[in-house]
C-alpha cells in the first residue's frame, strides 16, 4: 500500500462521485429503518447541494497510488442549513452560535478498513472544524444500521444526542454541549 492524503478543493469534488456513490449504498445496505430513502441519495443530490450551501468546505481523499480509496467531507454551514422538508437535524435553540460544523460524509472502501486511515480523516477533520472561531457545535449523522461507524465516533468523544425520521439518522454531537 501507497497511503496519501490529498486536500482537494470545491472545483475537484468530481472525483469524489464514486466513492459517494458506493457510500449511498452502503449505507442503504445497513439500512434497517426506511433503506429507501437512500435511493434517491447520490452525489448529485447528496454531495453538490452540501458544497453549494455550505460557507467552508473541507475534502479529503485517500489514494492508494492514484485510485481513491476513501473519503472525508466536513462543513461548515448556517445552522438553518439543518432544518428542511426533509428533517430538523437538531433543536436549532440548542446551538450557541449561527453556524455549525458537520462531518457529513466519511468512507473507506472496505479492504483499507483497520489501518489507521479513519482515525487520521477524523483527526484532519476535526481540526480544520476547530479553527472555526464562530462555531461552538460539531454534527455528525449516521445512518441506521451502521454500528461500526456509530462506535467509531463514540471512541472519538462523541455523544449520542437523539434519533430522527423514526430513527433512520442517529445524530451525534461534539461532547461540549
Amino acid at each position: 500500500m501507497n497511503i496519501q492524503y490529498e486536500v482537494i478543493t470545491d472545483e475537484k469534488i468530481e472525483c469524489c462521485r464514486d466513492m459517494c456513490n458506493e457510500l449511498m449504498a452502503f449505507q442503504k445496505s445497513k439500512s434497517h429503518i426506511k433503506p429507501e430513502l437512500f435511493d434517491n441519495m447520490n452525489f448529485d443530490t447528496r454531495m453538490i447541494p452540501s458544497i453549494k450551501n455550505a460557507l467552508n468546505n473541507y475534502t479529503v481523499v485517500v489514494k492508494d497510488d492514484e485510485e481513491i480509496v476513501g473519503y472525508v467531507y466536513s462543513n461548515i454551514s448556517p445552522k438553518e442549513t439543518y432544518s428542511s422538508d426533509f428533517a430538523t437535524f437538531f433543536d436549532m435553540s440548542s446551538v450557541s452560535k449561527n453556524n455549525v460544523g458537520c462531518l457529513s460524509q466519511f468512507y473507506i472502501k472496505e479492504d483499507y478498513r483497520q489501518y489507521g486511515i479513519g482515525s487520521k480523516l477524523f483527526t484532519m477533520s476535526m481540526e480544520w472544524l476547530e479553527q472555526f472561531e464562530d462555531v461552538d457545535d460539531y454534527f455528525i449523522f449516521v445512518s441506521n444500521g451502521n454500528d461500526s461507524a456509530l462506535e467509531f465516533y463514540k471512541r472519538k468523544g462523541f455523544l449520542e444526542s437523539h434519533d430522527i425520521l423514526d430513527g433512520f439518522i442517529t445524530v451525534l454531537r461534539n461532547k461540549n454541549q
